[in-house]
């Protein structure tokens, strides 16, 4: 029993390895800064402030290789390093989260293209710069926001000695449903990333 216990663990894992081997995994780590726009109207005496700047780590994953062709699916999440003042007496800081259809076209050896787009979330947290000062209650609140996101990156094997690394310049755009809290529901994000793939350069 414990000899066929072996046999299937081993069978498995060689299994999985080969499975493995036919599909693409990445991982990215970088960084962004964020810009909105909007048209001011001078008719409206309250104009909402713009969700722009700050610096955004990120952190992906991508998988690529459904039915061996260079679809895939990717997941990013991006928030704001600093909180931001809203207002001047309350912080904020927005998170984007998002899931994506991803085509990864090799244009080259060494250079390719990330074409995504997809559906997420934005939120914010604020935080009320002074305590409320009553038992139970809170300084903060949050706010969710759908959104739809399409994105554009350009993918570099900067080194050959290092086959799996991959460096991406790469610009996303937002557009947040309801997203009252700020002037815009059209945010861009650009930035660089540092990736990780499980398939080196061929």
């Amino acid at each position: 029993m414990r000899k066929f216990a072996l046999l299937t663990s081993a069978c498995a894992v060689f299994l999985f390895a080969s499975f493995a081997s036919a599909q693409q995994f990445d991982i990215t780590a970088g960084g962004s800064i964020l810009k909105s726009y909007a048209r001011v109207s001078d008719s409206v005496n309250f104009h909402p402030p713009a969700d722009t700047g700050g610096i955004y780590p990120s952190i992906g994953f991508d998988y690529v290789g459904f039915r061996h062709t260079r679809f895939g699916l990717n997941f990013e999440t991006a928030w704001r390093y600093h909180q931001a003042s809203y207002y001047g007496y309350e912080n904020y800081r927005p998170i984007f989260t998002d899931a994506n259809v991803l085509f990864q076209p090799k244009l080259t050896k060494k250079l390719g293209l990330d074409l995504q787009g997809g559906v997420g979330v934005a939120s914010n947290r604020f935080d009320l710069l002074s305590s409320c000062g009553i038992p139970g209650c809170t300084n903060y609140t949050g706010s969710n926001h759908f959104m739809e996101d399409l994105g554009v990156g350009v993918r570099y094997r900067f080194w050959h000695h290092l086959p799996h690394l991959f460096v991406r310049p790469e610009i996303r755009y937002y557009h947040i449903q309801n997203n009252f809290e700020f002037n815009s529901g059209n945010v861009f994000r650009a930035g660089i990333s540092l990736g990780y793939s499980t398939v080196p350069i061929e």
